[in-house]
Formats: C-alpha cells, sequence, structure tokens
C-alpha cells in the first residue's frame, strides 16, 4: 500500500508539479539581471557534451557548474522486474500498477554524468535545465530530477540556436520548470504508452502466431504501421494491371503561329475505333477558338520542417533520411558552424516574434555570392496568418518553429562556408533559398486556356506566361518548361473566336501506371500524414490536425529499424518489403487489421499530442493506448481458439511457408469452397504450403489417384532453377527447398522476388505516351529480340481456340505474357484463337 501511495503522489507530481519546487526560496530576493545574487548554489543540465561546450561559451559559470547529460540517463523498467510473474512470456497486457519506474542506463558515460549530477543536485538550490527544446529534451532533464527526487527551484531555459548570443538571450528570458508541465507529461504518456503496447503485442503476436518460430515477431505501435505502409504500395504495385487508353493530339493553325491541342477527355477512351473516329472529325477541321485569358499569382512554399528536408533531400540528392538529419544536425551545433535553427522541427511557421530578424538575416545571406543575385525586395514581403510565413496559432502544440539561417551567426557565414563540407553546403542553400523565397512576391503569371469544338470532341490546349518572377528568381535552376502537363506549353498570342485549322492529328498510345514505390522521403511524409489511408471523413479531418505518426525525430530511426530487423530493403533510393516483412504484415493483418492500420496509430499519436495543449490528460491518453492493445490481445486469442494460423510455426521462423500460392491454387481453393460447402484453412490465401495441403485434401481424384487439375508437384527445369540461383544470389536470398522441387512454388517465388530493372521503361507518369502513330500507320518496330520471342510463341503448335479470350496479365509480365502468346490490344491483354489456354490457368492469368 505504501509503494502504491507513493507512485501515485508520483502521477500527480508529473501533471501537476508541486508549485514549491519553483518558488524563490524563503528570504529570497530574485534578481533577472543577476540571477547569482544571493544564490550561488545551482547548476546548469544539458542534454550532452557539446550542449555543454557551448553553454559555457555563452554564460561561462554565471549560473553555476554546467554538467551534460548523455541522451537519456534512465530506462524504463522491465515488467518482470515490476512483476516477477511477467517473465514468462503471455499474451497479457503489461500494465503496471501506475507507472513503470525507472533505473540509471548503461553505457558510454552514462553512470559517470549521473553520479556528477545527482552529487550536485545534493546542494543545489536551483536548476537551469539547458536541454533541447522539444518534448524529449523536456523528458531527459526533467526525470533526472523526478529520479533524484529533487525539489529545489526548476528553471526552464528553451533555445532553438546553439550560438552564444542566443543561449545567452534564452537564459535571461528563462520560465519555471512548471510552465512546461504539460510537455513533460506529453513526453512519459508516449514513453509509457509505448513500453505498454510494443512489449504486451510483441510478446502476444510471438506467443500466439509464431508458435515454433526461433525468432521474436516484433510488433510496435508506429514501426509496424509503418511497414505496412511499404507493403501495401508493393502489394498494390504487383498486382496492377494497366489499362490501355487514347489521346488525340493535333496541330492547330492560327495567324500568328502553330501549338498543340488535346483531346484527353476525363472518361478515358479504350476503344482504338473511338480514337479513329476523333481523329477522322479533327482531320482539317477548322473552327472558332474560345480563348480565355486569366492573370494568376503563386505564393512561395513553404518554410521547411525536418519532413519536407528529407523528402526534398532524398527526391534531389538521394539522401536517406537519417543522413539529412546527420548533415542538419551538424549545421545546427557542429564545432565552429550553429548557422541554422533547431533541426527536428515538426511546423513550417515562424512566431511573428521573428519578424525583426528578417533584415540582418537577409543582409548576412546576400553577403555570400551564392545568395547575393536573389533579388529580395526593399522591404521584404512579411506575410502573416495560415497561407503565410508569421503565424504564431501555427506554432501551437510545437515546441520549435520552422528551419532557418540562424540570425546570430548570419554574419559569420563568410568565414564559416570555406568549413562546410559539399553536404552541407547544399542543405543550407536549400534552407537559405527557401528563407529568401518566402519574404519574395508572389510569381505572377498568365494563364491561357484554349478549346475548340470539333464535331461534339473538344480539344484544349493551355500555357502559361510568367509575367513576374517573384519568389521563382530565388532557384534560378527554374524555367517556365519546369511545369508539368499542358502548362509547359508556350502559346503563341490568341484571341477569341479567331478561327483555328486542326493538322496531323494522331493517336497516342498511353496506358496506366501503377502507384511509385516509397523511398525515405515520400515514406515519412506518408508517416507525417497518416490520415490518408482513413476512410472515415470525420475521422480524416481530425487527423489532419495531428502530425501523423511517430515524431520527426524518431522517424527516420523507425525506417532504420525495420531495415536492421530485415523486414525492409534499399532497391536503389527506393525503400520495398523483403519477403520476410511481406510475411509478417500479412499475418498481422489477417490477425488483426488494427496491429497493421496507420490510422489507428494515428489517432493514438493524436490523443498523445492533445496532453501538451492540454485537451487530453497524461493517464487518461495511456488507458486509451492499453484499452486497444487490450481488445488486440483479446482478439488474437480468440483466434488462436478458432485455429488461426501461427507466423509459419516451423523451426526455420520464415522459411519456405511465407510466400503466396497462386492465384490459380487461390480460385482453385475457393472453387472448392463453394462446391464442397466447406471452410477453408486459416492462411490459405497467404501460405502456399496451408493451400497445397487443402487442395491435396479436397480435389476431386482421378482414377489412378492424381489429383485432377495438374496439382500434383511439376519438376522444376534445370534453366529455372539456374535462373532462380541468380536471382538468390543478386538479392541476398535464400531459394526455399519446397520451391526447389515444385514448378508452381517456384513461379510464385521467382515473381515475388524477381528483379524489377527491367521494368523501369514502365515506371513512368501515367500520362507519358507510350507511343505515337497516325491513324493508318505501320506496326512500331521490334528488336530481333523481341521479333524472336514473339513469332516463336505465334508459330508454336497449340490447341484450337476459336475465340479472343481476356487476359489479366499482373503488372511487369508483359514479356513472359507474349512469350506464351498473349496479345494486348485496345481492350487490354488477349489470348488470340488458337492460343493454349491452360498456359495462363496455371499462373492465374485467365478472368
Amino acid at each position: 500500500m505504501e509503494k502504491l501511495a507513493r507512485e501515485a503522489a508520483r502521477r500527480r507530481d508529473i501533471e501537476r508539479p508541486d508549485p514549491a519546487a519553483n518558488r524563490m526560496v524563503p528570504g529570497e530576493s530574485w534578481d533577472a539581471a543577476n540571477p547569482r545574487a544571493g544564490l550561488a548554489d545551482q547548476i546548469v543540465i544539458t542534454e550532452k557534451t557539446s550542449q555543454a561546450k557551448d553553454v559555457r561559451a555563452a554564460i561561462g559559470s554565471r549560473y553555476g557548474d554546467v554538467l551534460p547529460a548523455e541522451g537519456h540517463l534512465f530506462d524504463l523498467l522491465e515488467p518482470e522486474e515490476v512483476v516477477p510473474a511477467w517473465k514468462r512470456w503471455s499474451p497479457i497486457l503489461l500494465r503496471p500498477e501506475g507507472l513503470y519506474g525507472t533505473r540509471p542506463a548503461v553505457g558510454g558515460n552514462k553512470a559517470a554524468k549521473l553520479k556528477a549530477i545527482r552529487e550536485a543536485l545534493r546542494t543545489a538550490k536551483r536548476v537551469w535545465l539547458a536541454t533541447d527544446c522539444d518534448r524529449e529534451g523536456q523528458l531527459i532533464g526533467q526525470e533526472i530530477l523526478e529520479h533524484c527526487e529533487y525539489r529545489g527551484q526548476v528553471m526552464r531555459v528553451l533555445f532553438t540556436a546553439q550560438d552564444s548570443q542566443t543561449i545567452r538571450d534564452a537564459f535571461g528570458r528563462a520560465k519555471p520548470n512548471i510552465e512546461y508541465a504539460r510537455l513533460y507529461a506529453a513526453a512519459v504518456a508516449r514513453r509509457q504508452a509505448d513500453q505498454i503496447y510494443n512489449l504486451s503485442l510483441t510478446r502476444t503476436a510471438t506467443v500466439i502466431l509464431g508458435q515454433g518460430a526461433r525468432r521474436v515477431i516484433g510488433v510496435g505501435r508506429v514501426k509496424t504501421p509503418t511497414l505496412a505502409i511499404v507493403c501495401k504500395r508493393e502489394l498494390e504495385i504487383r498486382n496492377f494491371v494497366p489499362l490501355a487508353y487514347f489521346e488525340i493530339v493535333a496541330t492547330a493553325r492560327v495567324a500568328d503561329g502553330q501549338f498543340q491541342m488535346r483531346h484527353a477527355p476525363q472518361d478515358r477512351i479504350v476503344k482504338r475505333e473511338r480514337a479513329e473516329a476523333v481523329v477522322k472529325a479533327a482531320e482539317g477541321f477548322e473552327g472558332a477558338l474560345a480563348v480565355r485569358v486569366e492573370d494568376k499569382r503563386q505564393g512561395p512554399p513553404k518554410l521547411h520542417d525536418l519532413p519536407s528536408l528529407q523528402k526534398l533531400c532524398g527526391s534531389r540528392f538521394g539522401w536517406s533520411a537519417s543522413k539529412t538529419l546527420e548533415v542538419a544536425q551538424e549545421l545546427y551545433d557542429g564545432q565552429g558552424k550553429k548557422i541554422i535553427t533547431y533541426p527536428r522541427a515538426e511546423v513550417r511557421y515562424l512566431p511573428q516574434s521573428l519578424i525583426s530578424d528578417v533584415p540582418r538575416t537577409i543582409a548576412g545571406l546576400r553577403v555570400g555570392q551564392s545568395f547575393s543575385t536573389i533579388p529580395v525586395p526593399e522591404p521584404p514581403v512579411i506575410r502573416r496568418g495560415v497561407s503565410g510565413t508569421f503565424y504564431d496559432k501555427g506554432l501551437e502544440g510545437a515546441s520549435h518553429h520552422a528551419v532557418i539561417p540562424n540570425v546570430n551567426t548570419i554574419d559569420k557565414l563568410p568565414e564559416v562556408w570555406p568549413r562546410l563540407s559539399s553536404d552541407e553546403k547544399k542543405l543550407f542553400d536549400v534552407i537559405a533559398r527557401a528563407y529568401m523565397a518566402a519574404l519574395m512576391p508572389d510569381f505572377r503569371y498568365r494563364q491561357t486556356t484554349a478549346t475548340l469544338d470539333v464535331h461534339g470532341f473538344e480539344f484544349r490546349a493551355a500555357g502559361r506566361q510568367p509575367i513576374e518572377l517573384g519568389w521563382r528568381a530565388a532557384f534560378p535552376e527554374w524555367q517556365p518548361a519546369d511545369e508539368k502537363g499542358d502548362e509547359a506549353q508556350l502559346l503563341p498570342p490568341l484571341r477569341n473566336g479567331e478561327s483555328a485549322q486542326l493538322q496531323d492529328p494522331k493517336i497516342e498510345n498511353k496506358e496506366t501506371r501503377p502507384p511509385p514505390r516509397y523511398y525515405e522521403g515520400t515514406l515519412i511524409e506518408a508517416m507525417q500524414n497518416a490520415w490518408r489511408f482513413v476512410d472515415d471523413e470525420v475521422l480524416r479531418d481530425r487527423l489532419k490536425e495531428a502530425k501523423g505518426i511517430g515524431t520527426p525525430a524518431t522517424r527516420a530511426e523507425i525506417i532504420g529499424g525495420l531495415k536492421k530487423q530485415g523486414f525492409l530493403i534499399a532497391q536503389g533510393k527506393n525503400i520495398v518489403p523483403t519477403e520476410t516483412g511481406l510475411s509478417l504484415f500479412n499475418v498481422l493483418k489477417q490477425a488483426d487489421p488494427a496491429l497493421v492500420d496507420p490510422g489507428v496509430t494515428a489517432q493514438l499519436e493524436c490523443l498523445l499530442d492533445d496532453v501538451v495543449v492540454g485537451k487530453q490528460e497524461m493517464v487518461g491518453a495511456i488507458d486509451t493506448v492499453c484499452d486497444v492493445a487490450e481488445r488486440i490481445i483479446n482478439k488474437l486469442k480468440e483466434g488462436a481458439t478458432a485455429g488461426a494460423p501461427s507466423l509459419l510455426g516451423s523451426a526455420g521462423g520464415y522459411g519456405a511457408e511465407t510466400y503466396p500460392p497462386t492465384l490459380a491454387m487461390k480460385r482453385f481453393a475457393d472453387s472448392l469452397v463453394r462446391q464442397k460447402g466447406i471452410k477453408p484453412p486459416p492462411g490459405y490465401k497467404t501460405s502456399i504450403s496451408i493451400c497445397r495441403k487443402f487442395l491435396s485434401e479436397h480435389a476431386p481424384k482421378k482414377s489412378d489417384g492424381e489429383t485432377a487439375g495438374k496439382l500434383d508437384p511439376k519438376p522444376v527445369s534445370p534453366a529455372r532453377l539456374l535462373y532462380a540461383k541468380k536471382l538468390a544470389q543478386g538479392n541476398g536470398l535464400v531459394i526455399p527447398d519446397d520451391a526447389r522441387i515444385n514448378s508452381a512454388a517456384m513461379s510464385a517465388w521467382i515473381d515475388a522476388n524477381r528483379d524489377k530493372k527491367h521494368r523501369k521503361v514502365n515506371r513512368k507518369t501515367s500520362n507519358r505516351p507510350v507511343g505515337s502513330v497516325a491513324p493508318q500507320a505501320a506496326p512500331p518496330k521490334r528488336s530481333r529480340k523481341q521479333k524472336v520471342d514473339t513469332d516463336a510463341a505465334s508459330t508454336a503448335p497449340v490447341p484450337a481456340n476459336s475465340s479472343r479470350t481476356p487476359l489479366r496479365i499482373p503488372y511487369g509480365n508483359k514479356e513472359v505474357a507474349l512469350k506464351l502468346g498473349a496479345r494486348y490490344g485496345s481492350e487490354g491483354w488477349y489470348a488470340p484463337p488458337g492460343v493454349d489456354l491452360s498456359l495462363f490457368v496455371g499462373r492465374g492469368w485467365l478472368p
């Protein structure tokens, strides 16, 4: 009972700290200009050694000894340290009475640094917390005081840059730490909730789903939904079936020149006959243009936060998310640098108090040769409000603002610049140009749209002509042609009602494309905008206000952890799931979709964020996360009693059973379920071995005992096995034993792991023309290899097939389909008369 009472008091202290802890010592007067007056017993606590050096350089010992931590000096207790019975893994919620306590962390110099701080706290009457200005920094500093049961006065020092002037100013405006109680409560809530959720569900999943496996099935509140985002995209790409469609382009001649017009209706043209009818109508047509000219303007892009920097640097420089953060951190606190503000930003606004810094920052930037030609006006353009740059309300709930050049070191830029690495110069250039662009006029342009009614078919052309570059001048590499789509076209002067004649109309063959794979920058953006994965409109709007899943500081770490665990790998700059990752995703999704739903995690993140702004109590947020975890645990336990599949419970863990059956096998199994009215085994759609066993038991047998439908294992050809070995060697994979002896299993394994390099030609935007042919043009030329493959397929002896048969060819299988005799026409893939349809049945390509 005494222990529970102490814990209850501790929880009250976290959410409603004792005001006495922040009051002055009796009889003491407070002098903000001279904080050492009448009080010599004080210390400063920083987050790390480099930070301590900067603070000492700025203030010396004016505020007492400066003592560094080393990140978190305390870890949460393990479940078995709280409840000994929890040492044995079982499917239960690992929530203790109260909160998990802490113990000193090990490793590095943590023990020595904790000892130094603890000794100093014995006599200190005032502590200045000068850790990082975010939620994690608040936790790192305050957990030391909580663990050591410090009851003196605590002042909080917040700075978003690490130059001497900024640090001195921050100490001058320090506030009582009690004012940041919510920030600390939010950090505690997140840490406690993550420990309970992650450990409880990891143990439950390992015990229930991983029976017999020799590895832990790691489940994380943020990690697992992040894996799901990548897996869903990969499956979407693999299952993508392209749709062929047509657009018609023609040259329009007017009095002052010529330009291209296009017929591209919203309902795509999928039949060539219709496209040819449009071409026939357009040939030589002459009519009056409907011209609309509008003067428009476009404001500058928002300043950068960490996710936007990671996305841009990943796209432009091919950097990983962790590298972007590493380079930014060096610009922020590197020795002799410190030329940007705090990089782990989570908002893209600045407080209005920084408006006064604009002239000095711009003047400092323009001294450098790189920025001297950027025409920032005098005075600069100051935009306020939600669509502007300076917006106090947009910073609510955030502890730091957008990343910008550091005003207090900008005068030293000429001497700092030569010390920067090439990567540091690249990143600073990105940050500086965004800042300057935000203070420049709007980009003004003239938008011209011309339409022509061709016997009921609308042809359209659009273009824009710059009037005033405005902020675009901050990006000299930009040209009008960089605009995508029809707006890239420079139109001649056009008048409404003037005559235009169409010439040389052509049909453009087009094809829909699958969505692109994620790279680290776009994956972090997807994590930040997790509301996009939610179907409920009301909930979507609510989650738009949240900051997604994870935090700016941890998202790169989450992705790196998934790579280390072998769930994600890098393919060039793209991030793709491994077969192990896909297997884990499929099993967890089947067990309970909430485990892999980014929307569920986004809702929980929203609750944790609400603690900062006072909309949610710390314990209430933890309770909600625990309720979700407990519901999932109960559902997994119910599934176990109902015979849900384990995560491939073979001794080898994720092995030969992880790849899915072929589409033909799944369809055959579904037909048996319908015909016989039997219940299929769990996992038959995700595990080829489970599906094969079901088919061997229930498929009709031939007179000699064989299973009808060619379900017997067919041996793998030497050539196919050689190809699989090369594929495995090139991708660091192991060929499952099952696939070595079974042709169907080998096909499924190869399809799942095939090298995608030869598909690059198909990974362009959905509006990129595949080819352009006149109405009666000759067929496109083929390479010698294509001709031999196609001719061989078309001349091979095949059973009779009296009519065209539609086919469903998954994306990336074009070459194989052509070799088997398939053809591609205006209505998609089909098998011509005479082609052996069994070749497509075995692959599941016959609808």
